[in-house]
């Protein structure tokens, strides 16, 4: 194992060497200048792809080089700059850059004039407050540029739907260094919204449309009430295309309303997904999926599912309901035969359920909801060792919160994630007794630098089962640890309690955490380094003596919306008898 790690390392170091030397700016940068200063030019000229042949070819590189270091330096605030391009005696000749940035101009106050009808003094007020350029700050074109666009952003949210920027007044002053500007803002009269106007509803009924509108008539104009309108539609997932967007002036009504004009265009009625799998433990396993979209003509998906492997096989019926009954909530119902076959135990059953999700923000959740199911269970008994069958009808609550304040759902790299699950059960039959099950798990991400190219990651999870023993708690439902999605490192339930056989046992409460450092070498490549631990408890008290540990690297590849996962890990303490490594391949981070 430890041959195989030091020549992963060594390849990854030998192909980061490689990719530096082969790098060579466009053209040097001279002159006296901020570090801060220095390292913007310099990443604005940018990397040449091959050698420089001649003199001519480096000239030629030189003035590019100049001119987009003139466009930099301008938008920094250095409008008295000096740039010139040159060639070095040198063989071969280098392309330079001779710059002398010269003062950095300062802003003075801001004025913003009015075009046509002003707008009222709150709304006057709040399009000054939105500015945020403060007189002998920097005088950075994109400064400026942001807070027109921050006036306009503020007047709409008004209410002044119309509100357009006319070409703005920017004075750039050399006797004193300083910048003015004047932005020309037309703000358009006052919005009021009317009904919904459906240009196509894509096979759904309209009323049920029209109760997703987050405003009533008469209401003032807010860009985010038709963006929320957007989202509940593209929530559903029943529609290739979206577009919300409010009607010209021209379409008012009498009374002065402006429609919303909603087109929807729908999706395939049905699709059919399928997909494989293989794992060295966990065999072969092949999944389909055929859903319905939009059948009920409320943004309905029906689906039927099923699933054939060595280790969970099940076939079953889905029906969601999204905006059931109010937007943003979804009423879920399933019904489900399953077989799972582990190394802790065997279960067969048939299962029901149904839930309310209820969505807060853009990415939170809380969930409640029942089911109920019919399923044998065999398991090995701790004393003889024998297999123990058990026939059980299973009642479950389900509150589930889940609280996501992250930049990114599949690659974060700022924020924090909060989930909670609280499941109230009953099981009745060969064994009766209530127990409480509950999980919460916790991520933090940190980036250390503002192109977010490296990235800490921490994760803490923890769960516990009140009331009943480990026998009396049917196996399917006690706490295992180990895997990819867990401790790294180790088999799937690969820590914990065993039996004397070297069974999994399972426990009634849970600790893991995890860190993570992730770097991103190049716009598609990049590493992790990881520890992960966990520890299961058969009492309840967690003894962290008995802990397991795993520590290992990974290799990501972006594909745009989330990096392919390789990772390598080995047991690192608490090893009871694990291989001396695992592999993982997955898409997404592991958390």
């Amino acid at each position: 194992m430890g041959r195989l790690l030091y020549a992963v390392a060594i390849s990854t170091t030998v192909w980061g060497a490689t990719a530096a030397l082969a790098a060579e700016p466009r053209a040097v940068v001279q002159g006296e200048m901020t570090p801060e200063l220095r390292a913007a030019v310099e990443r604005v000229v940018g990397q040449a792809d091959r050698p420089i042949d001649n003199r001519f070819e480096a000239r030629r590189r030189a003035r590019a080089a100049a001119e987009d270091a003139i466009a930099l330096l301008r938008s920094e605030g250095y409008y008295a700059n000096a740039v010139e391009p040159d060639v070095s005696e040198s063989d071969p000749p280098r392309a330079l850059v001779q710059i002398t940035p010269g003062p950095q101009f300062h802003l003075k106050q801001p004025e913003i004039a009015w075009q046509g009808q002003a707008p009222a003094t709150v709304v006057q007020d709040a399009a000054r407050a939105a500015l945020g350029l403060s007189p002998g700050a920097a005088g950075r074109a994109a400064d400026v540029l942001a807070a027109e666009g921050r006036i306009l952003a503020g007047i709409q949210s008004l209410g002044h739907a119309d509100a357009a920027a006319e070409p703005r007044e920017v004075i750039v002053d050399h006797a004193d260094s300083s910048l003015l500007a004047t932005f020309r803002i037309a703000a358009g009269p006052v919005v009021r919204l009317g009904a919904l106007d459906i240009a196509a509803d894509g096979g759904t009924d309209r009323t049920f449309l029209v109760r997703l509108a987050p405003w009533s008539a008469g209401e003032v104009y807010n860009p985010e009430d038709v963006a929320e309108l957007e989202r509940r539609l593209l929530d559903t997932g029943v529609y290739d295309s979206v577009t919300v967007a409010l009607a010209s002036a021209d379409k008012a009504s009498g009374a002065g309303l402006r429609p919303i004009i909603v087109s929807l265009a729908p999706r395939k009625p049905r699709s059919i997904e399928g997909s494989a799998s293989w794992a060295t433990r966990e065999g072969i396993g092949v999944s389909a999926r055929w859903t319905h979209f939009n059948r009920l003509g409320r943004a309905d998906t029906i689906a039927l599912t099923g699933q054939v492997s060595d280790r969970d096989s099940r076939t079953g019926i889905e029906l969601a309901l999204p905006h059931w009954r109010r937007p943003q909530q979804t009423l879920r119902g399933a019904a489900s035969a399953y077989r799972v076959r582990t190394d802790a135990y065997d279960e067969t059953g048939i299962g029901v359920l149904a839930d309310i999700t209820r969505r807060y923000g853009r990415t939170s959740y809380f969930t409640l909801g029942a089911s109920t199911d019919l399923s044998r269970t065999t398991e090995p008994t701790p004393s003889a060792l024998t297999a123990l069958g058990r026939d059980l009808v299973t009642v479950r609550g389900l509150s589930d919160l889940v609280l996501d304040r992250s930049d990114d759902p599949l690659q974060p790299s700022r924020g924090f994630r909060v989930s909670a699950r609280v499941e109230p059960t009953l099981i009745l039959g060969d064994t009766n007794l209530p127990y409480l099950r509950a999980i919460a798990q916790g991520s933090y991400y940190l980036k250390l630098d503002k192109q977010a190219r490296t990235v800490i990651a921490a994760r803490l999870r923890v769960g516990r089962i009140i009331n009943g023993t480990v026998d009396q708690i049917p196996a399917s439902q006690r706490f295992y640890a180990g895997g990819g999605g867990s401790v790294r490192g180790f088999s799937y339930q690969g820590v914990g309690p065993r039996l004397s056989d070297g069974s999994p046992r399972g426990g009634l409460s849970l600790v893991e955490t995890s860190f993570e450092v992730r770097r991103q070498v190049t716009s598609r490549w990049g590493f992790a380094a990881f520890v992960d631990a966990g520890a299961v408890g058969s009492s309840g008290a967690i003894d962290l003596d008995d802990s397991s540990l795993g520590a290992g690297f990974g290799i990501r590849y972006n594909l745009g919306f989330a990096p392919i996962r390789f990772d390598i890990a080995t047991p690192v303490a608490g090893r009871n008898g694990q291989p001396p490594f695992q592999i993982y391949v997955s898409i997404g981070q592991s958390f």
